[in-house]
């Protein structure tokens, strides 16, 4: 079965920053060297949507991002979101989005907890030609 390995310092960004943007969705990359599966870098993204039902990556700041991870040698190895009133699983939505084969697409749920402390849902998939699959989530020490 296919699985996640994040340190617990990316995990907790995650959570911290869908908790942040709740009621709207929050969305970010975790990117990695290329070919290595390993996310390593934490970058945030604005959700251009503005909204608590879907998100969307401004068109100029993915541009700028992909631009930085080529000249990086880094790949989106993580890609982010979080749903604020539904379960942490890919709507339709989502999985027609979805164009990185290679990536963990990571769903948060702040659904319970909203901004603040609480339960909350970190789950992972991969989306490959609208097939979703759940994996597993190892959570490792460190930053």
């Amino acid at each position: 079965m296919a699985m996640l390995t994040i340190t617990q310092a990316l995990h907790d960004k995650i959570v911290a920053h869908a908790r942040a943007d709740h009621p709207d969705e929050a969305c970010g990359v975790i990117a990695g060297p290329a070919g290595s599966g390993r996310p390593e870098r934490f970058i945030p993204m604005l959700n251009a949507a503005r909204s608590p039902t879907f998100y969307e990556f401004d068109s100029g700041d993915l541009l700028k991002l992909y631009r930085e991870m080529d000249d990086r040698d880094e790949e989106p190895v993580v890609i982010y979101h979080s749903h604020t009133a539904t379960e942490a699983y890919p709507s339709r939505t989502d999985i027609s989005y979805a164009n990185e084969p290679s990536a963990h697409y990571v769903l948060v749920s702040t659904a319970e907890c909203g901004n603040d402390e609480g339960p909350f849902q970190f789950r992972s998939f991969r989306i490959v030609d609208g097939e979703v699959t759940e994996e597993e989530v190892e959570i490792v020490p460190g930053g």
